[in-house]
């Protein structure tokens, strides 16, 4: 029996712990919509068998489901170290540089010119997620001289932050570049950018990715954060990933970062996906933390489109209870009379068009006469996103003549999308009537006597043309 589809989406991270079929099976039944493959794990040919894995499931379930391949992007690491390991004194120096040797506690190889080349005295240096703290004392041509602020043991090649320097490298690196057209080959429908950091970062790839899948751009530096709204708008859909975010921005200002970039987000209608540790005690545990449980439905009051599971699902003991668990949570949250006034006051005014004001107008007739279903016949996908953007009560089957666009829609919230027969392809008015009643009484969402809004554009079969509004009644036989 499939779980209950919620109006905010799950993805959930395919790995060791989840690569065979009974698996997969079982986190699509407990309520995944979207599969992540994680590029910086894994071989191809481990990706290719989890995506021949996840269509047989698609058609299993039977309804469309989301694949996300998520790029490693630029890391920035040391170099190695004799001994494979030192401990770092606080308040030592220590030397960064462009030097092959073996490190020391004195020094060590910093692979990376770029980073030498962009920093000045009190540019700081993070290293192993944060755990130590680097400050540039002295810039020479091929090296820097830093003082330890916070110490600790540093072991081979781990990474490097540098939270205040925009650094001239690319985000797609040669690997990412060979992920990417591996990806699209496959037939990935997102592609996720790591460390973006500008507008350009995200055009680059759109030049590689030519529409063939929605750019997903992951949010994980402050320069990212200072460069918003031009990032926003050069993509399809963000991440913000809370993971390396939370190591370059103090813990404090996390959550403040989520909120902007999901209210951001929302006013221009892109997908926003929360990630990383949300319930990251279930890596170990069939059960989460109430401050886990919290944290989920905080985003679900914030109107994120989508949660994310990483190692939970990936290579946790759990990965199926970790799915349910977090369905369970955003069950309850969206049955909650709190919840949907908030979404209601926070409902956003249309923008200055046709197909806004017709979204918009969708909304306000569904709440009047209390409909169960709004129907959004789109091409492309815009139109179930400006349906999305309204964030109704009533349920959203996005009907579309591709499965192309019906597996985007799995990322947006609340939108049950559909290919209808073939056959019953909507070519006037009477067809989109009956079509939009059909296939809503056989997905579940509208029953005998419920009030469906039907929007749509004419002529039909044109994208970008919604300029049409219908209200139908659903007949006790069809």
């Amino acid at each position: 029996m499939t779980a209950a589809q919620c109006r905010t989406k799950i993805v959930a991270t395919l790995g060791p712990s989840s690569s065979d079929h009974a698996t997969i099976l079982a986190l699509a039944t407990a309520g995944a919509d979207v599969f992540r493959f994680n590029f910086s794990h894994g071989t191809q040919a481990e990706h290719a068998a989890r995506y021949r894995i996840v269509r047989q499931v698609e058609a299993e379930v039977g309804r469309p489901l989301g694949v996300l391949a998520d790029m490693q992007g630029p890391k920035l690491r040391v170099g190695h170290f004799a001994d494979g390991h030192i401990t770092l004194e606080t308040g030592a120096p220590f030397r960064l540089d462009l030097d092959e040797t073996p490190g020391t506690t004195k020094r060590v190889q910093l692979p990376h010119p770029e980073i030498i080349a962009a920093a000045h005295p009190g540019s700081v240096l993070l290293l192993d997620d944060g755990k130590l703290r680097l400050k540039v004392t002295t810039v020479g041509r091929d090296f820097l001289e830093t003082e330890v602020q916070v110490g600790g043991p540093l072991s081979d090649h781990k990474g490097v932050n540098v939270p205040d320097l925009m650094l001239p490298i690319p985000a797609l690196t040669p690997r990412d570049r060979e992920n990417l057209a591996f990806a699209l080959e496959l037939g990935a429908d997102f592609i996720a950018l790591s460390f973006i950091q500008k507008a350009e970062d995200v055009l680059e790839a759109r030049e590689l990715v030519k529409g063939r899948a929605w750019i997903v751009s992951k949010l994980e530096k402050p320069q990212a954060m200072e460069n918003l709204d031009a990032i926003l708008a050069a993509s399809d859909a963000v991440m913000v990933a809370r993971g390396d975010l939370g190591v370059e921005l103090p813990p404090e200002a996390v959550p403040l970062a989520q909120k902007r970039i999901t209210r951001a987000a929302r006013k221009l209608g892109k997908p926003v996906i929360v990630a990383t540790q949300m319930l990251e005690s279930m890596i170990t545990a069939p059960t989460p933390t109430r401050a886990e449980a919290s944290d989920v439905a905080t985003a679900v009051f914030d109107g994120a489109d989508a949660v994310m599971l990483s190692a939970e699902s990936a290579a946790g003991a759990y990965p199926r209870e970790a799915v349910t668990v977090m369905n369970r949570i955003l069950e309850r949250v969206e049955a909650d009379a709190g919840w949907r006034a908030l979404m209601q006051a926070a409902r956003l005014e249309p923008e200055h068009h046709v197909a806004d004001a017709i979204a918009g107008a969708a909304q306000l007739v569904a709440n009047t006469l209390d409909a169960s279903t709004i129907v959004a016949y789109t091409h492309a996908g815009p139109t179930a996103l400006r349906i999305a953007r309204e964030r109704p009560i009533a349920a959203i089957l996005g009907l579309t003549p591709t499965l192309t666009t019906a597996r985007r829609l799995t990322l947006v919230w609340g939108v049950h999308p559909c290919v209808p027969d073939p056959a019953h392809h909507a070519h006037d008015t009477e067809s989109m009537v009956s079509t939009a009643v059909e296939t809503g009484r056989t997905s579940g969402l509208a029953r005998a006597g419920d009030t469906m809004v039907i929007i749509a554009g004419v002529p039909f079969g044109v994208s970008g043309s919604t300029n049409t509004l219908r209200v139908a009644k659903v007949p006790d036989s069809v």
